[in-house]
Order: C-alpha cells, then sequence, then structure tokens
C-alpha cells in the first residue's frame, strides 16, 4: 500500500487513535504521524511506547502543516478542540472525526472548519471494551466497517482520499447520511449499550444474588453484557447525551417489545416465544454470514501486546 497522506495528525490517544496509527504504520500510509493528548500522562505514555512519530504538548502543534487531523476525543469535546486548532488547518487539509455519533458532530465541528479545509465526518464500526493508549493494535480495524458521513459540498477528491485511507487500514468503507447513520447506530450500539449497562446494574442492585455468584456463573450470557458494560464511561455519556432522539424511539420499542414478552411469559404463549427467538436467530446468522462475528473471544486483543 502507497503512502496517501504525508502527515496525520490524531487528536486524542485512547484506542482508536492508538490502533489508527499502528495501522498507517504497518500499511505504510503516512509519512509521519503526530499526536496530542489533553492529559499530560497519556502522552507521557504514548512517547514512552513509541506511540506517533511525534507526541506534541499542544493539538495547535499536533495539526500544524497536518493533511489530515483525525479528531479522536469523546463527541462533548469536538466542538472545543474544532474551535482551538481551526486557525492553524492548513489548506487544503481534511478534518475527520471517528465518533459514533454524526449529526451532533457536524453541529459542533462544521462552523468552525475554514474555507479551504475539507470536512468529512466517518466512524469506524471497531473496538473493545479496554481504553487508553496502551489498548490500540493495528489489527483493530481488519475486516470491520467504517461509515464515512460526507457533508454537503464535501470534495470527492478528498473523500476518496480518506476511503482509501480506512481501506488501507483493513477496513469495508461505506457512506450515510448522518441522521441515518446516528439511527442505525442506535439499534446496533447505542441502545444494546444501554440495555447492557442496565442488566449489569440490576445485578449490582438485587442483594440476594451475590457478588461471587454472579462473577463465578456469568458464562450464562451475563458475561456479554459486562464487556459492553466496561466501555469508557465519558464516551457513552456523551453518546447518549448527543444522540438522544434516535436512542429514545429505539428504547421506546424495545419497552413495547418487552412488555409483549413478559405477557407471553406470563400467559404462558409459548408459540410467541417460540416465533419470536426464531425470527431473532436468523439475524444472528445473517451477522455470522457477513463475517462480522468472530471465533475468538478476545476480539484480537491477543496481537495488541505484540
Amino acid at each position: 500500500m502507497s503512502q496517501i497522506y504525508d502527515r496525520v495528525a490524531l487528536i486524542g490517544l485512547g484506542l482508536i487513535a492508538s490502533s489508527m496509527f499502528w495501522a498507517i504504520k504497518r500499511a505504510g500510509l503516512a509519512g509521519e504521524v503526530t499526536g496530542y493528548a489533553r492529559s499530560e500522562a497519556t502522552r507521557d505514555t504514548a512517547r514512552r511506547i513509541g506511540l506517533c512519530d511525534r507526541v506534541c504538548d499542544t493539538a495547535r502543534e499536533a495539526v500544524e502543516c497536518a493533511d489530515l487531523v483525525v479528531l479522536c476525543v469523546p463527541v462533548g469535546a469536538m466542538g472545543a478542540v474544532a474551535e482551538d486548532i481551526a486557525a492553524v488547518l492548513k489548506p487544503g487539509a481534511t478534518v475527520s472525526d471517528v465518533g459514533s455519533v454524526k449529526r451532533h458532530v457536524i453541529q459542533a465541528v462544521q462552523p468552525h472548519i475554514p474555507e479551504g479545509v475539507h470536512f468529512i465526518p466517518a466512524h469506524p464500526l471497531a473496538g473493545t471494551e479496554h481504553s487508553g493508549p496502551e489498548s490500540g493494535f493495528a489489527e483493530l480495524f481488519d475486516n470491520r466497517w467504517c461509515l464515512l458521513v460526507p457533508v454537503e459540498g464535501s470534495d470527492p477528491d478528498a473523500v476518496a482520499r480518506l476511503r482509501a485511507l480506512w481501506e488501507g487500514m483493513g477496513s469495508s468503507v461505506d457512506e450515510m447520511d448522518a441522521d441515518h447513520h446516528d439511527l442505525v447506530l442506535a439499534v446496533t450500539s447505542h441502545a444494546p449499550h444501554l440495555i447492557a449497562y442496565t442488566m449489569v446494574g440490576v445485578a449490582d442492585d438485587l442483594r440476594r444474588v451475590t457478588d461471587s455468584e454472579v462473577i463465578k456463573y456469568s458464562a450464562a450470557g451475563f458475561r456479554d453484557f459486562t464487556r459492553i458494560a466496561a466501555s469508557d464511561p465519558t464516551m457513552w455519556r456523551d453518546v447518549f447525551l448527543s444522540n438522544k432522539d434516535a436512542t429514545l424511539e429505539i428504547l421506546g420499542r424495545f419497552t413495547e417489545e418487552l412488555f409483549a414478552l413478559q405477557r407471553a411469559i406470563r400467559t404462558g404463549d409459548g408459540e410467541h416465544l417460540f416465533d419470536y427467538f426464531t425470527r431473532t436467530r436468523a439475524i444472528r446468522r445473517g451477522i455470522i454470514d457477513a463475517g462480522q462475528d468472530t471465533d475468538a473471544p478476545d476480539f484480537g486483543r491477543g496481537k495488541a501486546s505484540s
């Protein structure tokens, strides 16, 4: 794979940014990668593990002369970061992001993008429950989707270049409208996370089931909830506050379905339960057939330390 950008700047150095760096280096997609994190401790860690070719002490320093700037900070912080770096963005550069909500990010960031700079929001559908600069690994995006959400007037050449970067990092790439993206993600990610957090919270509140029993017998499905519920609290707080409408719509539908299942259990309606489980099982088969599942329960994390 040939070099796509001379210089890439990563703002925020958590799981996604660190994985991007290792994936960019693996394929030789950029000449230099600069990085910035708000926390001095994170910057020190990044320097110690060789994360980024150059770790900068300010976001402005990191984005100077960069051809691509990727905002890898929580959704709620993106507007402030965009405002901070706007004055030093290189003409012709592209600004992108990795947030899991798109309409809110566009509203927060786009007003700060100067004339002559391209803004192309993006969202890689990849992750683990781990966070921080040491959690990243080059294989995170392999065979995973990245959704590009071009805004009105996005330059087709700039979009094609960003697509080539994500494909070079191992992703399959699709384009999507912002509002549709937010609804799709409310179904596939945001509402499931909230349900997982709730179930783990229920177990914590139910004192008749001890902590040791919850831990000891968690293979029965609870374990998968706890993996999701271990995700970064700041990120998920921002996701729910910034994708409020779509998440509430999906949770409303979820509640209706749950009430229907409760009624079927109460009234002994085995036929309803069987039909429902048969229909939902087919979706699971579809996920496997699409190659979006893995036999390895570690989600590739075994490679993280290599």
